[in-house]
Protein backbone atom coordinates (compact mmCIF):
# COMPACT_ATOMS: atom_id res chain seq x y z
CA UNK A 1 0.00 0.00 0.00
CA UNK A 2 1.45 3.07 -0.88
CA UNK A 3 2.10 5.68 1.89
CA UNK A 4 -0.79 8.63 1.98
CA UNK A 5 0.08 11.96 1.55
CA UNK A 6 -1.06 14.93 3.66
CA UNK A 7 -4.49 14.58 4.65
CA UNK A 8 -7.00 17.73 4.40
CA UNK A 9 -10.18 18.44 5.88
CA UNK A 10 -13.48 18.15 3.71
CA UNK A 11 -15.10 20.96 3.65
CA UNK A 12 -19.49 20.79 2.48
CA UNK A 13 -18.77 22.25 -0.57
CA UNK A 14 -16.45 19.59 -1.97
CA UNK A 15 -18.74 16.57 -1.83
CA UNK A 16 -22.72 16.21 -2.55
CA UNK A 17 -25.35 13.99 -0.97
CA UNK A 18 -26.35 11.43 -3.42
CA UNK A 19 -23.07 12.25 -6.10
CA UNK A 20 -19.99 10.14 -6.09
CA UNK A 21 -17.53 10.99 -4.40
CA UNK A 22 -14.50 12.65 -6.36
CA UNK A 23 -11.77 10.82 -4.16
CA UNK A 24 -11.55 8.66 -1.45
CA UNK A 25 -11.99 9.28 2.16
CA UNK A 26 -10.01 9.20 4.88
CA UNK A 27 -10.38 9.59 9.22
CA UNK A 28 -7.49 11.51 10.65
CA UNK A 29 -5.38 8.43 10.63
CA UNK A 30 -5.41 7.48 7.18
CA UNK A 31 -7.83 4.93 7.24
CA UNK A 32 -10.24 4.52 4.42
CA UNK A 33 -14.13 5.47 4.97
CA UNK A 34 -15.19 5.69 1.37
CA UNK A 35 -13.37 4.53 -1.62
CA UNK A 36 -13.43 7.16 -4.56
CA UNK A 37 -16.89 7.26 -6.41
CA UNK A 38 -18.91 6.29 -3.34
CA UNK A 39 -22.34 7.66 -3.56
CA UNK A 40 -23.99 8.31 -0.14
CA UNK A 41 -27.25 8.71 0.14
CA UNK A 42 -28.46 9.06 3.91
CA UNK A 43 -27.89 12.48 5.49
CA UNK A 44 -26.14 10.95 8.84
CA UNK A 45 -23.43 9.77 7.27
CA UNK A 46 -22.82 12.37 4.98
CA UNK A 47 -22.55 14.56 8.35
CA UNK A 48 -19.97 12.36 9.26
CA UNK A 49 -18.04 12.36 6.33
CA UNK A 50 -18.45 16.07 6.33
CA UNK A 51 -17.05 16.44 10.02
CA UNK A 52 -14.70 13.98 10.24
CA UNK A 53 -13.60 12.79 6.59
CA UNK A 54 -10.26 13.97 4.82
CA UNK A 55 -9.19 13.68 1.15
CA UNK A 56 -5.46 13.41 0.23
CA UNK A 57 -4.53 16.95 -0.79
CA UNK A 58 -1.66 15.80 -3.19
CA UNK A 59 -4.86 14.94 -5.82
CA UNK A 60 -5.93 18.83 -5.16
CA UNK A 61 -9.05 20.43 -4.49
CA UNK A 62 -11.99 18.68 -6.78
CA UNK A 63 -14.61 21.43 -6.74
CA UNK A 64 -13.61 25.35 -6.91
CA UNK A 65 -14.19 27.31 -3.83
CA UNK A 66 -15.88 30.24 -4.58
CA UNK A 67 -15.78 31.64 -1.44
CA UNK A 68 -14.22 35.28 -0.23
CA UNK A 69 -10.84 34.74 1.45
CA UNK A 70 -10.69 36.29 5.05
CA UNK A 71 -8.37 39.65 4.33
CA UNK A 72 -5.04 39.64 6.34
CA UNK A 73 -4.46 43.29 7.86
CA UNK A 74 -0.65 44.48 6.87
CA UNK A 75 -0.46 47.94 7.97
CA UNK A 76 0.94 48.68 11.58
CA UNK A 77 -2.06 50.72 12.36
CA UNK A 78 -3.83 47.38 12.45
CA UNK A 79 -3.25 47.51 16.26
CA UNK A 80 -5.07 50.33 16.73
CA UNK A 81 -7.86 50.44 14.75
CA UNK A 82 -11.10 47.75 14.95
CA UNK A 83 -11.14 44.69 13.57
CA UNK A 84 -12.84 44.34 9.78
CA UNK A 85 -16.01 42.57 9.98
CA UNK A 86 -15.74 39.55 8.16
CA UNK A 87 -18.56 37.71 6.56
CA UNK A 88 -16.95 34.64 5.87
CA UNK A 89 -17.37 32.07 8.71
CA UNK A 90 -17.15 28.82 6.54
CA UNK A 91 -13.89 30.19 4.90
CA UNK A 92 -10.51 29.22 6.73
CA UNK A 93 -8.42 32.44 7.58
CA UNK A 94 -5.47 29.88 7.66
CA UNK A 95 -5.47 27.15 5.14
CA UNK A 96 -3.26 23.98 5.21
CA UNK A 97 -0.12 23.82 4.31
CA UNK A 98 0.83 22.31 1.13
CA UNK A 99 3.65 20.27 1.45
CA UNK A 100 3.29 16.63 2.27
CA UNK A 101 2.91 16.71 6.59
CA UNK A 102 2.48 12.71 7.32
CA UNK A 103 3.14 13.56 11.09
CA UNK A 104 -0.59 15.01 10.99
CA UNK A 105 -1.36 11.35 11.52
CA UNK A 106 0.34 11.03 14.72
CA UNK A 107 -1.36 11.79 17.88
CA UNK A 108 0.24 14.72 18.95
CA UNK A 109 2.77 17.07 16.49
CA UNK A 110 3.93 20.55 16.99
CA UNK A 111 3.28 21.87 13.64
CA UNK A 112 3.52 26.33 12.59
CA UNK A 113 0.47 28.02 12.63
CA UNK A 114 -0.01 27.67 8.34
CA UNK A 115 -0.54 24.37 9.23
CA UNK A 116 -3.69 25.12 10.98
CA UNK A 117 -6.83 24.80 9.96
CA UNK A 118 -9.22 27.48 11.70
CA UNK A 119 -12.65 29.35 11.01
CA UNK A 120 -13.50 32.85 11.94
CA UNK A 121 -15.70 32.47 14.77
CA UNK A 122 -13.69 29.28 16.20
CA UNK A 123 -13.61 29.17 20.36
CA UNK A 124 -10.64 29.43 21.99
CA UNK A 125 -10.10 28.86 25.16
CA UNK A 126 -7.85 31.50 27.22
CA UNK A 127 -6.07 29.78 30.23
CA UNK A 128 -4.21 31.73 32.35
CA UNK A 129 -0.68 31.17 32.43
CA UNK A 130 0.24 31.97 36.24
CA UNK A 131 -3.20 30.65 37.29
CA UNK A 132 -4.81 27.54 35.64
CA UNK A 133 -8.06 28.22 37.64
CA UNK A 134 -8.71 31.56 35.47
CA UNK A 135 -9.76 30.80 32.38
CA UNK A 136 -11.94 33.00 29.63
CA UNK A 137 -13.81 31.68 26.50
CA UNK A 138 -13.28 33.49 23.18
CA UNK A 139 -13.78 34.03 19.45
CA UNK A 140 -11.54 33.88 16.50
CA UNK A 141 -12.13 37.25 14.34
CA UNK A 142 -8.66 37.19 12.76
CA UNK A 143 -5.18 37.53 12.01
CA UNK A 144 -2.48 39.76 11.09
CA UNK A 145 0.10 36.74 9.65
CA UNK A 146 3.34 37.06 11.42
CA UNK A 147 1.89 39.88 14.41
CA UNK A 148 -1.18 38.56 15.65
CA UNK A 149 -4.14 36.84 16.50
CA UNK A 150 -7.75 38.98 17.01
CA UNK A 151 -10.05 37.46 19.30
CA UNK A 152 -13.47 38.67 21.21
CA UNK A 153 -12.82 40.47 24.62
CA UNK A 154 -12.33 38.07 27.25
CA UNK A 155 -15.25 38.47 29.50
CA UNK A 156 -16.38 37.17 33.15
CA UNK A 157 -20.26 37.29 34.21
CA UNK A 158 -20.81 39.41 31.17
CA UNK A 159 -18.44 41.98 31.70
CA UNK A 160 -15.16 42.65 30.77
CA UNK A 161 -12.39 41.14 32.02
CA UNK A 162 -9.22 43.22 32.43
CA UNK A 163 -6.34 41.93 30.78
CA UNK A 164 -2.93 43.26 31.22
CA UNK A 165 -0.45 43.79 28.53
CA UNK A 166 2.11 41.13 28.30
CA UNK A 167 -0.04 39.02 29.99
CA UNK A 168 0.28 34.81 29.40
CA UNK A 169 -1.94 32.37 28.08
CA UNK A 170 -2.67 28.97 27.37
CA UNK A 171 -4.55 28.74 24.52
CA UNK A 172 -6.94 25.78 23.30
CA UNK A 173 -9.20 25.42 20.50
CA UNK A 174 -11.34 22.04 19.72
CA UNK A 175 -12.76 22.66 16.07
CA UNK A 176 -13.96 18.75 16.54
CA UNK A 177 -10.97 17.05 14.64
CA UNK A 178 -8.47 17.51 16.81
CA UNK A 179 -7.35 19.58 19.51
CA UNK A 180 -4.74 22.30 19.17
CA UNK A 181 -2.82 24.28 22.06
CA UNK A 182 -0.36 27.45 21.70
CA UNK A 183 1.06 29.96 24.65
CA UNK A 184 0.56 33.32 23.30
CA UNK A 185 0.39 37.06 25.20
CA UNK A 186 -1.66 39.77 25.33
CA UNK A 187 0.09 42.95 22.69
CA UNK A 188 -3.06 44.99 23.20
CA UNK A 189 -6.74 45.56 24.03
CA UNK A 190 -9.02 47.73 21.30
CA UNK A 191 -12.15 49.07 23.27
CA UNK A 192 -13.88 51.05 20.65
CA UNK A 193 -15.95 50.88 18.70
CA UNK A 194 -16.14 47.64 20.30
CA UNK A 195 -13.84 45.59 22.65
CA UNK A 196 -10.85 42.94 20.90
CA UNK A 197 -8.02 41.59 21.95
CA UNK A 198 -4.33 41.25 20.13
CA UNK A 199 -2.48 38.22 21.32
CA UNK A 200 0.62 37.43 19.89
CA UNK A 201 1.12 35.31 16.98
CA UNK A 202 2.50 31.53 17.57
CA UNK A 203 5.54 30.36 16.25
CA UNK A 204 4.45 26.47 16.63
CA UNK A 205 1.05 25.51 17.87
CA UNK A 206 0.50 22.02 19.28
CA UNK A 207 -1.71 19.61 17.27
CA UNK A 208 -3.45 16.24 19.16
CA UNK A 209 -5.25 13.77 17.67
CA UNK A 210 -7.84 11.96 19.85
CA UNK A 211 -8.01 8.02 18.85
CA UNK A 212 -11.39 6.20 19.66
CA UNK A 213 -9.36 4.28 22.63
CA UNK A 214 -8.03 7.49 24.15
CA UNK A 215 -9.74 7.71 27.71
CA UNK A 216 -9.91 11.25 29.64
CA UNK A 217 -10.08 11.30 33.45
CA UNK A 218 -13.58 12.64 34.48
CA UNK A 219 -16.45 12.88 37.65
CA UNK A 220 -19.26 12.70 36.31
CA UNK A 221 -22.41 11.99 37.77
CA UNK A 222 -24.27 10.36 35.53
CA UNK A 223 -27.99 7.51 35.40
CA UNK A 224 -27.80 4.21 33.97
CA UNK A 225 -30.85 1.98 32.99
CA UNK A 226 -29.76 -1.65 32.49
CA UNK A 227 -30.84 -5.39 33.08
CA UNK A 228 -34.38 -7.01 32.51
CA UNK A 229 -36.46 -5.63 34.31
CA UNK A 230 -34.99 -2.57 33.70
CA UNK A 231 -33.49 -0.63 37.03
CA UNK A 232 -31.58 2.66 37.49
CA UNK A 233 -28.66 3.54 39.43
CA UNK A 234 -26.72 7.00 39.98
CA UNK A 235 -23.37 6.09 38.63
CA UNK A 236 -19.94 8.14 39.39
CA UNK A 237 -17.74 7.79 36.02
CA UNK A 238 -14.04 8.17 36.28
CA UNK A 239 -12.93 8.06 32.90
CA UNK A 240 -14.63 8.39 29.19
CA UNK A 241 -13.64 7.89 25.36
CA UNK A 242 -15.63 7.56 22.18
CA UNK A 243 -15.76 4.34 22.69
CA UNK A 244 -17.26 4.28 26.17
CA UNK A 245 -16.96 4.85 29.75
CA UNK A 246 -16.90 3.05 33.46
CA UNK A 247 -17.64 3.86 36.47
CA UNK A 248 -18.73 2.79 40.06
CA UNK A 249 -22.42 2.21 40.98
CA UNK A 250 -23.05 1.19 44.81
CA UNK A 251 -25.27 -1.75 43.63
CA UNK A 252 -25.63 -4.12 40.98
CA UNK A 253 -27.95 -3.44 38.07
CA UNK A 254 -28.13 -6.16 34.90
CA UNK A 255 -25.67 -8.49 33.54
CA UNK A 256 -22.81 -8.35 31.36
CA UNK A 257 -23.64 -7.83 27.68
CA UNK A 258 -27.45 -6.02 28.54
CA UNK A 259 -28.63 -3.16 26.81
CA UNK A 260 -29.26 0.30 28.82
CA UNK A 261 -29.32 3.70 28.27
CA UNK A 262 -26.33 6.29 30.24
CA UNK A 263 -27.35 9.99 30.63
CA UNK A 264 -25.00 12.75 31.92
CA UNK A 265 -24.20 16.33 31.57
CA UNK A 266 -20.99 17.33 29.90
CA UNK A 267 -19.35 20.84 29.36
CA UNK A 268 -17.70 21.82 26.14
CA UNK A 269 -17.30 24.98 24.06
CA UNK A 270 -18.34 26.45 27.31
CA UNK A 271 -21.72 25.48 26.64
CA UNK A 272 -23.59 22.75 29.03
CA UNK A 273 -25.24 19.34 26.56
CA UNK A 274 -26.72 16.91 28.15
CA UNK A 275 -26.32 13.44 25.97
CA UNK A 276 -28.54 10.33 26.21
CA UNK A 277 -26.18 7.32 25.15
CA UNK A 278 -27.59 3.67 24.35
CA UNK A 279 -25.10 1.33 25.81
CA UNK A 280 -24.32 -2.61 26.19
CA UNK A 281 -22.59 -3.56 29.64
CA UNK A 282 -18.81 -5.02 29.14
CA UNK A 283 -17.51 -6.01 32.77
CA UNK A 284 -18.62 -5.55 36.08
CA UNK A 285 -16.29 -6.26 39.07
CA UNK A 286 -16.64 -6.03 42.43
CA UNK A 287 -14.24 -3.30 44.71
CA UNK A 288 -12.57 -3.62 47.54
CA UNK A 289 -15.94 -1.29 49.42
CA UNK A 290 -18.83 -3.87 49.92
CA UNK A 291 -21.86 -3.79 47.69
CA UNK A 292 -19.83 -1.62 45.13
CA UNK A 293 -19.50 -1.95 41.37
CA UNK A 294 -17.07 -1.01 38.90
CA UNK A 295 -18.89 -1.13 35.65
CA UNK A 296 -17.71 -0.63 31.90
CA UNK A 297 -19.84 0.27 29.72
CA UNK A 298 -19.54 0.45 25.45
CA UNK A 299 -21.60 3.42 23.52
CA UNK A 300 -23.54 1.82 20.64
CA UNK A 301 -25.36 3.52 17.95
CA UNK A 302 -24.57 7.13 18.68
CA UNK A 303 -26.73 9.84 17.11
CA UNK A 304 -24.36 11.81 15.36
CA UNK A 305 -25.28 14.80 17.60
CA UNK A 306 -24.22 13.18 20.67
CA UNK A 307 -21.07 12.15 18.50
CA UNK A 308 -19.90 15.43 17.90
CA UNK A 309 -20.74 16.68 21.43
CA UNK A 310 -19.10 13.84 22.83
CA UNK A 311 -15.77 14.46 20.47
CA UNK A 312 -15.58 18.01 21.79
CA UNK A 313 -16.03 16.82 25.28
CA UNK A 314 -13.12 14.04 24.92
CA UNK A 315 -10.95 16.42 22.93
CA UNK A 316 -11.18 19.46 25.23
CA UNK A 317 -10.51 17.09 28.62
CA UNK A 318 -7.79 15.19 27.20
CA UNK A 319 -6.09 18.54 25.98
CA UNK A 320 -6.36 20.29 29.45
CA UNK A 321 -4.81 17.12 30.87
CA UNK A 322 -1.65 17.36 29.13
Amino acid sequence: MSQLGALTPIDKEQIALGKPLPWAVFDAWGNTLHEAGTVITDQDEFNLVIEDGYFEDSLGDPVANDQTPLPVATQASTFSQPAPKVNVALDPIIAPASTNTTDLNKESVMLDLDSVRWHVGETFFLQVHDNAAVRYTVKLIGYVKNQSILVTAPRIDGRGAIIRDGQTFIVRAFPGKKAYAFTASALKSVYTPHAYLHLSYPKIVRCTAIRQNSRASVKIIASVTAGEPEQTAAATLSDISMGGTSGIIKRQIGKKNDSGVIKFKVTTAGEDAYLTLPIIVRSIVETENEGEFRYGFEFVDMPTQSKLILSSFVHQTLAETE
